[in-house]
């Protein structure tokens, strides 16, 4: 196995609050990894409204999921983050030194002097199609997740959703897939009103197809799926052929391995002050949705607070001999240095 990878703070969590995380640390000049078990940045942002509009960001009257991950981003470049994506904390250990081994689904390993909880409600894991056996064609021509779009050029295609997700992937391999199938349970859709007249009107040219229905069966071919036994909400079935399912259910929390590191778990969050949003363990620090404590609200603004409460902590933890002072970006040429902007002349 390689070597751990050395590190001051490890954020599990890439969310909002956990990008604003490594900017508050940054600040602060603690380097920072940062683990998803999702395969992009973003969290529920992302995965869940990317184009839905957010109207309580302080200064920014109105923003999508999508513009605020990318505005968080560009936010910590100067601090170049590491991200490890795709996968889950499988495992963590306090050693003698007091530092924590992380060790991940891929195998990873990590040893950092703190840890920062932002797993927003857990890990997210995709809702997956329960249909017996379908399960052998996962990451073959079963997938929950998009990674390689051009794999879909020319294949027939089967997108069953009705939100944003299904929708955008539907859209975008119209012209491109030799035919695209977008199958929901119902005829009505969480998605943008944008994408859904769209779909709407590639499906009036018959440029895409909308079955209303949900798989039934499947048949397969010389150990291929090949066909879909689609059944309609009257009980009526029709078959139609497949080479690749996209599958786009939503996403399940879980709380996953969190719950067996000794913290104080109540209601399936973990417990911190509001001090320093420290859990019962010290080093390891809890903020944005995960955390609860007395008047808890899961709002985004809040996780932010979290996040600049505990980076100040985490830095007291890390040099308690050092007096930690509050310093602001609009003065501070120190900060102004560590951000890669220029001073102004403060008269």
């Amino acid at each position: 196995m390689n070597q751990p990878t050395l590190t001051d703070a490890l954020i599990i969590g890439a969310g909002p609050v956990g990008l604003f995380q490594v900017f508050e640390l940054g600040l602060l000049e603690i380097k920072s990894h940062v683990i998803d078990s999702l395969p992009a940045v973003g969290g529920q942002c992302i995965e869940l409204y990317p184009d839905k509009p957010i109207y309580d960001i302080p200064a920014i009257p109105v923003c999508t999921g999508r513009e605020l991950t990318n505005n968080l981003l560009k936010q910590i470049e100067p601090f170049a983050p590491q991200f490890h994506l795709g996968q889950e904390v499988a495992s963590l250990e306090r050693q003698g030194d007091g530092r924590f081994l992380v060790s991940t689904s891929q195998g990873n390993q990590f040893l950092s002097k703190t840890v920062f909880v932002a797993a927003g409600v857990g890990a997210f894991q995709p809702r997956t199609l329960k249909l017996e056996g379908i399960e052998a064609f996962e990451g073959k021509q079963l997938f929950y997740h998009v990674n390689d779009p051009e794999r879909f050029t020319d294949k027939q295609i089967v997108i069953c959703g009705g939100g944003d997700s299904a929708l955008d992937w539907a859209l975008h391999l119209v012209g491109k897939a030799k035919s695209v199938t977008l199958l929901h349970r119902r005829d009505d859709f969480k998605a943008t009103p944008k994408a859904i007249g769209e779909m709407r009107r590639l499906c009036a040219k018959q440029k895409m197809a909308l079955l209303i229905g949900q798989i039934s069966s499947f048949e397969t071919m010389h150990g291929r799926l090949c066909a879909l036994q689609v059944t309609d909400i009257d009980g009526l079935s029709q078959t139609i052929p497949v080479d690749d399912l996209l599958v786009f259910f939503g996403l399940s929390p879980k709380l996953g391995p969190i719950a067996d590191w000794g913290l104080t778990i109540d209601r399936k969050q973990i417990t911190v002050d509001t001090e320093k949003f420290q859990t019962n363990t010290p080093g390891i620090y809890a903020v944005g949705d995960i955390n609860i404590y007395p008047g808890k609200k899961k709002l985004i603004l809040s996780g932010f607070h979290e996040a600049a409460l505990a980076a100040f902590a985490a830095a007291a933890y890390l040099q308690p001999e050092k007096q930690i002072p509050l310093q602001y970006t609009t003065t501070s040429p120190k900060l102004h240095k560590a951000l890669g902007v220029s001073s102004p002349n403060i008269e």
